[in-house]
């Protein structure tokens, strides 16, 4: 997404973006989700989620490095399937994965706003917020990728700061108890929980979407991703220390998404909540602006494969490009008429679906990245291990969240069979060509 100066996005901002990516759902809009499913052992599913994400790293950073494209992705499934059904079906899924993230965190957004102003939020009203927080960061967004990296950058250092003070106080006053193995869930329950939660590892892949935008992509991406990916899995790990050792399980699942800033009142007060509500719309409100920034860049990218309509190509109004635009209609969609648990459990799943397909694409092509296929198989099985658990505690908690996945994959596909066979040139070759520039570049 060069913009039109032709400024490009430092190292230091591609690993604001993978951070923003990260943090604003798993520690913020989730987390009372993911205290439902593993209790007292939530710090054990962000390990593990941590962990999963930190092998698909690997693939990543190998991928990126062969194929600098500011698709990420969706160049990564095109170079490993070809210009294929499976890699048109599965970009398209991982568009409406991307919407679904941003709604996640639009919502999350209001939630925490809602707070300065008052204790009985309206639903109108907060939805209302919701749209709004999008419609603002799809403006930051039509001003290109420097502007998009400099607020990643500046947002990231404010919510990263507040929430280590809140980790390095907040540990002086854990109680033992909390944390104690007589009081964990079950396994089955902590890798629920680390399905649910993995929605806020995803956001890593973003930066994969910056690499047509980055200086010397092959040295920095990998440094970028591996980067953003351990922070965020320290942040994640004494963040939710803290709060299961000053909350009990109960508790948790009663404050739900405001459980963060509940558990800074024993030893911050009033202000602490507030504090910790401040870092709340900074991290949700960076992830809004990097996943946006991801999701024009994958329908740029799929439209310029012929999988998407080339309106989603061109640019439309002022810096926008279509896609932008009906990425933003299709979120204010799904905050209308989506609740918080259920956007969550969507989007977790389908994006283990699609890690595990750019896995399973790079295990066709490991001799052009040279990458290890042991290493590249082990997160991919991971990944459907994941997914058939979540998808069995989903069932149990939200039939319709799992038909309207279902729904949202099959018509991935469906729409791609289509689009397939009324464009004779996309079977006439195998792979898609490796484009290193900026996605949306001003084309009209």
């Amino acid at each position: 997404m060069s913009n039109g100066s032709g400024e490009k996005i430092s190292l230091m901002a591609a690993i604001a973006i993978g951070i923003g990516g990260m943090i604003g759902a798993g520690i913020f809009s989730i987390l009372g989700v993911v205290a439902q499913a593993a209790g007292t052992a939530m710090w054990l599913s962000f390990v593990l989620g941590g962990i999963i994400a930190l092998f698909s790293t690997y693939s990543y950073a190998k991928l990126g490095a062969k194929f600098p494209t500011a698709g990420g992705a969706v160049e990564f499934l095109v170079q490993g399937w070809g210009r294929s059904i499976t890699s048109g079906g599965v970009n398209l899924f991982m568009w409406v994965g991307y919407i679904i993230s941003i709604a996640l965190y639009a919502q999350g957004f209001s939630a925490y706003c809602l707070t300065f102003f008052t204790s009985v939020p309206m639903p109108v009203l907060s939805k209302a917020i919701a749209c709004g927080i999008v419609l603002f960061f799809t403006g930051i967004n039509m001003l290109g990728a420097g502007s998009v990296g400099k607020a990643e950058l500046f947002i990231v250092i404010i919510k990263v700061t507040i929430l280590l003070v809140f980790a390095a106080v907040g540990l002086f006053f854990v109680n033992p108890q909390n944390l104690a193995m007589s009081s964990w869930s079950g396994v089955e329950s902590i890798f629920f929980g680390a399905g649910v939660l993995f929605i806020g590892y995803e956001g890593f892949g973003l930066i994969a979407n910056a690499a047509g935008d980055m200086t010397n992509p092959q040295k920095y991406l990998p440094i970028a991703l591996y980067s953003s990916v351990l922070i965020v899995i320290a942040i994640y790990l004494v963040v939710s220390i803290t709060v299961t050792g000053n909350l009990s399980t109960a508790e948790i699942n009663q404050y739900g998404d405001f459980a963060l800033a509940q558990a800074s009142l024993p030893f911050f007060g009033k202000a602490g909540f507030k504090l910790i509500a401040l870092a709340a719309l900074l991290s949700t409100a960076s992830a809004i602006n990097a996943t946006l920034f991801g999701a024009a860049n994958v329908s740029y990218m799929v439209a310029r494969d012929g999988e998407l309509p080339q309106y989603f190509a061109r640019t439309e109004w002022r810096g926008a490009s279509g896609g932008l635009l009906i990425t933003t209609a299709l979120v204010l969609v799904f905050i209308m008429f989506f609740d918080l648990a259920r956007i969550t459990m969507m989007g977790s799943g389908a994006f283990l679906l699609i890690y595990a397909a750019v896995n399973a694409g790079h295990l066709r092509i490991t001799a052009q990245t040279g990458a290890s296929k042991i290493l590249v198989m082990i997160p991919m099985m991971l990944c459907l291990i994941l997914f058939a658990i979540l998808e069995v505690y989903t069932w149990q908690h939200s039939h319709a969240a799992v038909y309207t996945m279902l729904l949202l994959l099959g018509g991935s596909f469906a729409l791609e069979q289509i689009l397939y066979f009324r464009n004779p040139s996309r079977r006439s070759s195998s792979h898609g060509p490796s484009v290193v520039s900026g996605a949306r570049s001003g084309s009209k």
